[in-house]
């Protein structure tokens, strides 16, 4: 009985060891569990990374020793298709140069419905679905426009009448200041006679004509630009309410293994491109309601042509407000009070100081930053290939080339081995 006594104790003691590590077990999962929540709320706590790029390294080939000519196997064959590849060149070039106004109609409609982008992300974070967003995006586009034509364009085009038929006064006032004594001491008979030349122009009617090419011109012209006002309407429509669909889309063109930094890098592009268009049409917006303001407190002619001019005018980057700083100040110029109009040129300089250093600053943040050289070359020569809208699109061109730049050439010739 001795003997078995300790046996019991032993199988007890060894029955409760494993009790006891369970238990210990037990006791660490629970706080391991309770611990964790907490590393997930500072990890979600956490603002996202922003998406990077993965590059591959890029081993150059080995070039041969021969010469391109020497290593052309069918030489008959070969110059045969470079024949048709350049016939086919042509043929493109010619199809390009028919479709130009297509191309302008979809290319502004394109950077309108970007602009228009960001608006329907806005209501889209605020708890609307992207349908609603789009429909109330497209429904203050539409009510803004008919808003515009109903109160600016009946004014704009008695004005433009008027401003017709007073010219033959404003230049005899002109005629009449101390502005035109001192140039007239200055240059002699011969500005005297440019005046009066400049006068008999503008006065008949013919010439005005014949600038727009005829009376029939005239018309068709403005048959032309309303259709395609239009046109570039529905497109915005169109694109605005299809372009997460047309994004998708493209990116499947692209290659499985470069679609992620596709995606990211098409991201930057139409972000950069839409907080421009926005950008730009805030700052003309507000360009012209100074213009109007200070013409009508002024007492200036022709207030609110003089604003829907400076809000065309100065959606041109950089160069725009200068641009019509020369324009509203000699209109101005023809006023009854000089005085007045120099008043005008100080505040609307003063106004473009504030304009450069602290409205485009804080309304262009979202926009990518591009040196100024590269927007005043762009301008030029995106105005001299496709006049005005080549001068509004240089700029998000410009962008989008710099965005491709900096996330594919350079890092691939970084990784260049």
């Amino acid at each position: 009985m001795s003997i078995e006594e300790p046996a019991a104790s032993d199988d007890s003691s060894a029955a409760e060891a494993p009790v006891s590590r369970r238990a210990e077990a037990a006791t660490k999962a629970e706080a391991a569990t309770k611990v964790k929540p907490k590393k997930q709320r500072a990890a979600k706590a956490e603002p996202p990374a922003e998406p990077e790029i993965r590059t591959k390294p890029v081993i150059e080939p080995v070039l041969s020793n021969r010469s391109f000519w020497t290593r052309i196997e069918r030489p008959f064959v070969f110059g045969f298709l470079v024949t048709l590849g350049g016939l086919a060149a042509i043929l493109l070039g010619l199809a390009l140069s028919n479709l130009s106004t297509v191309i302008i109609y979809i290319a502004l409609a394109l950077f309108a419905a970007l602009g228009l982008d960001p608006a329907v992300r806005f209501l889209e974070r605020r708890g609307l679905t992207r349908g609603w967003g789009v429909l109330i995006v497209l429904f203050a586009l539409i009510v803004a426009l008919g808003l515009i034509i109903w109160a600016i364009v009946p004014v704009v085009v008695t004005q433009i009448t008027s401003f017709v038929k007073d010219v033959p006064g404003m230049i005899s006032d002109f005629q009449g200041s101390d502005l035109y004594a001192t140039l007239e001491d200055q240059f002699g008979d011969q500005f005297e006679s440019l005046v009066g030349d400049v006068q008999g122009f503008l006065t008949d009617p013919g010439n005005i004509a014949a600038i727009g090419g005829g009376a029939l011109q005239v018309g068709a012209s403005i048959a032309n630009g309303i259709s395609g006002a239009v046109i570039v309407l529905v497109l915005i429509i169109y694109f605005v309410a299809t372009l997460p669909g047309i994004k998708a889309a493209m990116l499947r063109l692209v290659p499985a293994r470069d679609r992620a930094n596709a995606d990211i890098i098409s991201t930057q592009i139409t972000d950069s491109v839409g907080g421009y268009v926005m950008g730009m049409v805030t700052l003309a917006f507000i360009n012209a309601m100074v213009v109007l303001i200070l013409y009508t407190a002024l007492g200036l002619p022709f207030p609110l042509l003089l604003a829907v001019v400076a809000f065309l005018i100065t959606l041109i980057p950089l160069v725009g407000s200068l641009l019509f700083w020369v324009i509203g100040t000699g209109i101005a110029l023809f006023g009854d009070n000089i005085v007045l109009a120099l008043v005008f040129a100080v505040i609307y300089l003063i106004y473009m100081q504030v304009e450069s250093y602290f409205l485009t600053p804080r309304v262009m943040n979202r926009a990518i930053s591009i040196p100024g050289s590269l927007v005043v070359i762009g301008a030029l020569v995106g105005g001299t290939l496709l006049g005005l809208l080549g001068a509004l699109v240089a700029v998000p061109v410009a962008a989008s080339i710099l965005i491709i730049i900096k996330k594919i050439w350079i890092p691939r010739q970084d990784s260049r081995i």
